[in-house]
């Protein structure tokens, strides 16, 4: 075909509303070079089948970002690209049975009047005013989202393409993608048509992406972790009663009705209604040899299987009974995938150089207007406006295999609208990666938590303790596990204890000219041989993008320790500033090493027994020695903010070494107990206090910068700039005045009416006897005594400004004894 592109700057595979979204926003951003493929004609996929609610409420704040733009996007769109669209702004109540399900609206309220959303709580009364044809007897209340509503998915996606292509980008349907192949710097797409070399590709196949990623396996791609999920609403004939209500009410719908609790959304449709459950019963597709996906499934849908909907159809016609009054017209049973966790995958492709993924959408419609900036973003900066940890693809390292995906969207599904409680720990898709001394933790008590995998205990439950699920579903403090958190916290401050800390990502970073690269690329100094420090690294802005223990050996002779979720993330970040020349090497050694944190003023008694090591040297020094016989490497630095060390072995060595501590008498904590020493000493954490919405001087890590270092480095001339003109954001460390319950991350923080900033991580400091938030508000709002106030779960507390400095050991006298 002479008009068929042989180049391109990006090429985009999948022709749903999240594809041409991209396209659109490329397009409009200037990227005129760019080309759509389709295998069928656009939406043809999940989207032409989508119930297109549009929802701003998110529990996630990178995703309420997300849809918050793009529902701002819809309201526009139509006028934008002179394209019509049949889109419902009919507002939306979400009811709560229960004083928790209140609690997270509450939260997720205050998020949303942050970003410029009003959504109300409400009582039982109010929400009948809202929704007349609801029974209420048994709510606790509720909330209303007036910007809350539906498109038609076909309608959107056909407008955004009118956009692009009126922008000069190029959309190319019954255009199947058949492979890619890398030639150089370049991709090439094959295709039926011919080859278009481009320089970028994206994945967005919707439930085709696993498929497509198989393609870049050669080039170091995995298995995209997801699953295929059957998704049924029905529509019901037309009801005289609502017919009558909504010509009476000049032809506007109903509001949309979720019942979360009982998991399923209700709105009108015509004059019908539309019911839509997420039912525990569910049921995924293309799993088993016998029922493979086929090569097209394009407009097709699964044979109707209304048996599992039984319950969720009962309840409902209990809530609204107008319901049960029209029979059903149709039913909708169509593919849509599911990533382990619920939320899509947006970003650079593990693995795979100069690749995107946009896929897994479970909520594509609502999404996939900030789905697209997102990733156009990503593709023409290398980096994004919000920080999108949430949704990116290297979240999940190599513990997603076949089983846990499966595993774990069966679980997602079957509590879609689920609350995400802060001690609470999803049983599915568990025991991927073991340490060796699991079964002893076991045995201990440890009650276990997943981190990137990797099972390690959160604390340790005693004879009597209730360790069911159902004892975590709560947002409050003092579950079965706090007095025991307590004992472990004493412990590490009065004696000696021991934590089994498997899977912290680690990368070796030697040869030539490594030292003076590490030097362009950190923000701060390098330590000195034989010594450690903390590393900060920015983006072309300043943010900050993660922080790394960088550990030396030698001249050009490293160890980089990050967090044990970052693993992928931080060696495709590191890697990325490698020249093509090098002569050094970076190499991921995350499963060669475990470690075991030491912790106590009586930590260098314990170990005395156990080691040859000098344990006389100062604090963030380290050295090889023998280990209960076996070679290890001692790290003095102590997380929890005590005098101790951290021992690393080669991962065979790590039950010998565990042993061997436990019987000279150390006692074994969790993470939790760790979380709670470490916000004491205002130690940050990776995505929460660490996150590309700040600045390293907003973060509070000025003392880890050096702005007037020879080398130059990501974000240097930025921070330069912001020093001299003064920070706008401050990062402070607050008490709080509250009994119950600690704030999590993303609480508002309030002075004298204004919101002035938000918290990112809040715990319990069981040494200093206070509830603990650290955050970032704004520069007039951060100094010492300063009084302020935290929106937590719908109530304001006191809190106050502390000094710049940890709250526990503000000298570090105990950590350098």
């Amino acid at each position: 075909m002479s008009d068929f592109p042989t180049t391109a700057r990006v090429v985009i595979i999948g022709g749903g509303v999240v594809g041409v979204s991209t396209l659109y926003h490329l397009a409009k951003a200037g990227w005129k070079d760019c080309v759509l493929l389709e295998k069928n004609e656009l939406t043809a996929g999940s989207t032409w089948h989508a119930a297109g609610n549009t929802p701003n409420f998110a529990a996630n704040w990178a995703v309420m970002n997300m849809q918050r733009y793009s529902l701002a996007m819809y309201r526009d769109l139509a006028d934008m690209v002179d394209y019509p669209i049949n889109y419902h702004v009919t507002g939306a109540v979400r009811l709560a049975h229960t004083k928790e399900r209140m609690q997270e609206f509450e939260h997720v309220a205050s998020m949303a009047r942050y970003q410029g959303l009003e959504m109300d709580m409400c009582s039982p009364e109010e929400l009948q005013k809202h929704f007349p044809f609801m029974e209420t007897h048994d709510l606790a209340g509720g909330l209303w989202d007036p910007l809350d509503g539906d498109i038609d998915p076909a309608q959107l996606t056909q407008a955004l393409a009118k956009g692009a292509r009126d922008a000069g980008g190029s959309i190319h349907r019954f255009t199947p993608a058949t492979n890619v192949t890398r030639d150089g710097d370049e991709w090439v797409v094959h295709t039926d048509k011919g080859d278009i070399r481009c320089e970028f590709v994206v994945n967005a196949g919707g439930y085709y992406a696993q498929r497509v990623g198989e393609w870049f396996k050669p080039y170091g791609g995995r298995t995209v972790p997801m699953i295929t999920m059957s998704h049924q609403y029905f529509l019901t004939e037309e009801i005289p009663e609502l017919k009558e209500w909504t010509v009476g009410n000049g032809g506007g719908h109903i509001p949309m009705l979720r019942d979360v609790d009982s998991s399923y959304y209700l709105r009108q449709d015509n004059y019908g209604l539309n019911l839509g459950p997420y039912e525990r019963n569910c049921k995924a597709h293309w799993v088993t040899p016998e029922d493979k996906m086929p090569d097209d499934f394009s407009f097709q849908l699964y044979p109707d299987d209304l048996d599992r909907l039984e319950w969720y159809i009962m309840d409902a016609c209990e809530r609204v009974p107008l319901l049960g009054t029209g029979g059903v017209s149709r039913n909708i049973n169509g593919p849509i995938p599911y990533a382990p966790d619920g939320l899509p995958m947006v970003g650079p492709m593990p693995g795979v150089k100069n690749a995107f993924e946009a896929h897994s959408f479970t909520f594509g419609i609502t999404q996939g207007g900030g789905a697209g900036k997102v990733l156009s973003e990503w593709i023409m900066h290398g980096e994004t406006e919000w920080d999108m940890w949430a949704i990116d693809p290297r979240r999940y390292t190599d513990h997603a295999d076949e089983d846990f995906c499966y595993q774990k969207a069966m679980e997602t599904y079957g509590n879609e609208y689920a609350m995400h409680f802060p001690h609470h720990e999803w049983p599915a898709g568990r025991d991927k990666k073991l340490s060796q001394n699991h079964d002893r933790l076991l045995a201990d008590g440890g009650q276990m938590g997943a981190y990137n995998g990797w099972e390690r205990a959160n604390w340790f439950a005693k004879d009597g303790d209730d360790t069911s699920e159902a004892a975590t579903e709560t947002w409050e403090r003092n579950g079965p596990w706090a007095v025991r958190v307590k004992e472990e916290v004493e412990a590490c401050r009065d004696n000696v204890a021991v934590l089994d800390m498997p899977g912290f990502s680690r990368y070796t970073l030697k040869g030539e000219g490594a030292a003076e690269w590490l030097r362009t690329q950190v923000a701060g100094a390098l330590p000195k041989a034989g010594r450690m420090t903390l590393g900060y690294f920015a983006d072309t802005r300043g943010r900050i993008v993660t922080e790394v223990t960088i550990i030396r050996f030698g001249e050009d002779d490293f160890m980089l320790m990050t967090a044990a979720v970052a693993q992928w993330h931080d060696l495709e970040f590191l890697q990325a500033a490698v020249p093509a020349n090098a002569s050094f090497e970076l190499v991921d050694t995350t499963t060669e090493y475990s470690t075991h944190l030491v912790c106590g003023p009586k930590s260098r008694e314990l170990l005395a027994g156990l080691t040859d090591a000098d344990l006389s040297t100062g604090w963030l020094t380290h050295q090889d020695a023998t280990f209960a016989g076996k070679p290890a490497k001692l790290m003095r630095i102590c997380f929890g903010g005590e005098l101790g060390w951290e021992v690393h072995t080669k991962t065979e060595d790590a039950a010998n070494a565990y042993e061997a501590i436990r019987e000279a008498g150390a006692t074994p904590f969790g993470m939790f107990a760790l979380d709670s020493m470490r916000i004491e000493k205002g130690y940050r954490s990776w995505k929460g206090d660490l996150s590309t919405d700040y600045t390293l001087l907003e973060g509070g890590l000025e003392r880890f910068t050096r702005l007037n270092k020879e080398q130059d480095f990501p974000g240097k001339a930025v921070l330069q700039a912001e020093k001299q003109a003064g920070s706008k954001k401050a990062f402070v460390t607050l008490i709080v005045d509250t009994p119950e319950i600690d704030a999590p991350y993303m609480s508002i923080v309030w002075k004298d009416g204004e919101r002035v900033g938000e918290t990112t991580s809040g715990n319990y400091g069981y040494r200093v006897n206070a509830s603990i938030a650290l955050g970032v508000v704004r520069a007039d709002a951060a100094a010492p005594g300063t009084e302020l106030e935290l929106e937590i779960y719908g109530n304001r507390f006191k809190a106050v400004v502390q000094e710049d400095q940890p709250l526990w050991d503000p000298s570090n006298e105990r950590i350098m004894a």
